[in-house]
């Protein structure tokens, strides 16, 4: 048998049990990575929450409003800081919130009181609904049930601890109706019936609201940019103008 060093056409095949040689050279980009990423996975630091600043002013009461709200938990939640102040820099009604799906809380820290309110799914087309305002030991339990064609509903609100009726409102997709016990000196108790009518027109929404014998006249025009509201309230023939601008994602102009 020839040797391997005498013959060129010799191939040295390695036997099956002996283990491939790897080269140091293929190991070394591995671990590197994995260092990086150890030293990525202990110094990463969980990313702040946005704030939001929105600012008003109200020209009538010369008075600037404030609000501070941030994402929690993944925006499961909501926190929201919230004051008013006056151009003498008096600062008035300070709040906080913390809003999520089934559960909202508002601390007046000025009243030192608490409004909880909750939500609860009964059923597909069930909800309850309850507030609850600590100092003053009243609430509200409200229940809303979606009918299965789109854009109706029937809700059913009463104050709590009860004092008639409930207020059942009917809900359909050009407005709602609503009727209310009400009590006058005359007439011991009575049925008030109040309602909004809307509609599209002009490439804006006319709506008519009906309440305490008082009939509101209003067009809604919004776009990208502006907005604005005239409003005309019969018999009195008053009328009142909103307008808001937006300047940017969060600059906006309020009259």
């Amino acid at each position: 048998m020839e040797s391997a060093a005498g013959n060129p056409n010799y191939i040295m095949v390695p036997s099956a049990g002996a283990p491939a040689a790897v080269e140091p050279q293929s190991q070394l980009p591995l671990a590197v990575t994995s260092t990086r990423n150890c030293k990525r996975n202990l110094f990463s630091f969980p990313r702040r929450p946005t704030l939001r600043v929105t600012s008003e002013f109200d020209s009538e009461s010369a008075i600037f409003f404030h609000k501070i709200s941030c994402k929690l938990l993944d925006s499961l939640a909501k926190f929201k800081f919230s004051f008013n102040h006056s151009g003498k820099g008096d600062i008035s009604e300070p709040q906080i919130g913390f809003v999520s799906k089934h559960l909202s809380l508002h601390y007046d820290l000025e009243d030192h009181n608490a409004l909880v309110k909750t939500s609860l799914d009964v059923g597909p087309r069930l909800q309850l609904t309850a507030a609850h305002d600590v100092k003053a030991q009243q609430g509200e339990v409200t229940m809303l049930a979606n009918f299965a064609h789109p854009g109706y509903s029937l809700q059913l609100s009463t104050p709590v601890p009860s004092v008639g009726l409930p207020k059942a409102t009917l809900r359909f997709p050009l407005g709602e109706v609503s009727l209310q016990e009400k009590e006058e000196e005359e007439v011991k108790s009575l049925l008030s019936v109040s309602g909004i009518l809307k509609g599209q027109f002009l490439s804006g929404v006319c709506s008519a609201q009906y309440k305490d014998e008082e009939v509101k006249l209003r067009y809604c025009y919004k776009d990208d940019e502006m907005s604005f509201l005239p409003i005309l309230s019969l018999p009195s023939n008053a009328p009142s103008f909103a307008f808001k601008r937006r300047f940017g994602p969060s600059d906006k102009l309020r009259l």
